[in-house]
């Protein structure tokens, strides 16, 4: 038996989310913000984690900079259940990254600090840890300068080590949708964008003719719709999952969390439907708190538990409970905000 559910490669780092940010910006002016959250961030850390909070036995693969940020991240990471024995802390002037979020009501900017995201090589991965696993997950592909160019290299040979693989680009900074991922998405066997992306590696406006087109080349793939659910291609078979109504904080990570949620039932074996299903219920729960990992914190663990909320839970919190009940519990969850978002309307 594999010693992992899920193992990943990528980006660990915090998000700075800042809230009540004025719409314009202008030069040399002191503004302030109503509201502030430093929390776990990056799409492959914001996986790890709450793969981790759903059940999965999850690796995790990373660098770090020798700095408090670095630390925090790696502790926050770890104290979930994430095995983190494989981070690299490294020394010198590169800053373990960052992103600071300005969060508007109905949009965000994200502004990031690269530092070791970028520097992550595809000589700093053990493969050997890497492949014992059930399925490996890589995100942020256009952020991951050091790996990019290697990655089709990583998936071919974990596959030939019997892993399944899904891929989450995430946006490309520069908008040239690039990099390999042509050459990249013949290995990947769930393919995860969001609309936007989807259509721009497609290389066309139309939904579902980027849909049929990337299906031609991987066999599943799951497109996030945001408030519209989401909706997945296999061969010729369509799936549509609607959106779960909750009272929303804000939506950094949420495509994140339906990642989770997704390949926590993926790697079991489950039908598409009920991974769409578990994909929206853990998207949906992440936007009911600040950041991409504040919900499977503070409000999972408490739900299991049936006790108040902790500010920080330990691993112990979760050993007791398969993947199938914490799911459920993710279901009562979600009814009772959707109750309580109703009754204070």
């Amino acid at each position: 038996m594999p010693r992992f559910d899920v193992t990943l490669a990528g980006e660990l780092q915090l998000d700075l989310i800042l809230y009540g940010v004025p719409e314009e910006l202008p030069r040399e002016r002191e503004l302030v913000a109503d509201g502030m959250m430093l929390t776990l961030g990056g799409s492959s850390t914001n996986a790890a984690h709450n793969l981790a909070a759903l059940g999965s036995r999850v690796g995790f693969i990373a660098r770090i900079g020798d700095d408090p940020l670095g630390q925090i991240a790696m502790q926050r990471l770890a104290s979930i259940g994430v095995d983190v024995s494989r981070v690299q802390r490294v020394s010198g002037d590169t800053k373990t990254g960052i992103t600071v979020v300005l969060q508007r009501e109905n949009w965000r900017n994200m502004v990031s600090y690269l530092g070791t995201i970028c520097e992550l090589t595809f000589e700093d991965l053990d493969l050997e840890y890497l492949a014992d696993s059930r399925h490996f997950h890589l995100s942020s592909f256009y952020l991951q300068g050091g790996l990019q160019p290697r990655v089709p290299e990583l998936f071919r040979k974990l596959k030939s080590a019997g892993l399944t693989i899904s891929l989450d680009t995430n946006d490309d900074p520069v908008d040239r949708w690039q990099g390999g991922i042509h050459d990249t998405l013949p290995f990947v066997d769930v393919f995860l964008p969001n609309e936007r992306e989807a259509r721009k590696i497609a290389g066309t406006d139309d939904l579902d003719s980027a849909i049929r087109k990337l299906a031609s080349v991987v066999p599943v793939v799951v497109v996030k719709l945001g408030a519209d659910g989401a909706i997945a291609q296999h061969g010729h078979e369509t799936f549509r999952s609607p959106a779960i109504d909750v009272t929303v904080v804000d939506a950094v990570g949420a495509g994140d969390s339906f990642n989770a949620g997704f390949l926590s039932q993926y790697v079991r074996g489950a039908d598409l439907p009920s991974c769409l299903a578990a994909g929206n219920l853990a998207g949906a729960l992440s936007t009911t708190r600040p950041g991409g990992t504040e919900a499977f914190i503070v409000l999972l663990p408490a739900c299991i538990s049936g006790a108040k909320v902790a500010p920080r839970p330990s691993a112990d919190t979760y050993q007791n409970f398969s993947r199938p009940s914490v799911l459920k519990v993710v279901i009562v969850l979600l009814g009772r905000l959707r109750e309580n978002s109703r009754s204070s309307d």
